[in-house]
């Protein structure tokens, strides 16, 4: 892939907020609300418990950026990365990017690594118009007794 594309495929995205005005509870969203109370760390949450609510986030962000609803893409981002996102930036990603436009909702989930208070889920995805694969990241911890989104990328 040509460093070109590699920008183009590369989405930083930030944390979601209800801020954006949208409405609606998603169904990514129950499953990451539950086990956020107190001291607990997502790290403790065993593969299966992990994939659940990550497979749920992820296939959600991929609805979302096909569509190009910024807004519901980003309501699960942390609060850092929502701050850390220029969405001017996003927008045109949205706009421009034909991979972010067309990412296929059949995924495969690589792995997961654990550190400190957060968890990456590492994910093979695939375009409906491109030929290929790329590489998902999606960090994961908690933030107000919620699991929420610190970070994803497609590479």
């Amino acid at each position: 892939m040509s460093k070109q594309n590699q920008a183009e495929a590369h989405i930083e995205l930030p944390p979601g907020q209800d801020e954006t005005g949208m409405q609606g509870e998603s169904p990514a969203k129950s499953i990451a609300s539950g086990g956020g109370e107190p001291g607990v760390n997502i790290i403790d949450k065993t593969d299966e418990e992990i994939l659940a609510i990550a497979d749920a986030l992820w296939l959600e962000l991929v609805k979302n950026s096909n569509e190009g609803k910024y807004g519901e893409f980003v309501k699960n981002f942390s609060n850092s990365l929502a701050l850390a996102m220029n969405q001017v930036v996003a927008g045109n990603q949205f706009a421009k990017s034909e991979l972010a436009r067309n990412l296929s909702e059949e995924i495969d989930p690589l792995g997961i690594i654990r550190r400190g208070e957060h968890v990456t889920v590492l994910y093979r995805q695939r375009s409906t118009k491109k030929e290929g694969e790329w590489l998902g990241r999606l960090v994961l911890g908690y933030e107000d007794g919620q699991v929420r989104i610190f970070g994803a990328s497609i590479f």
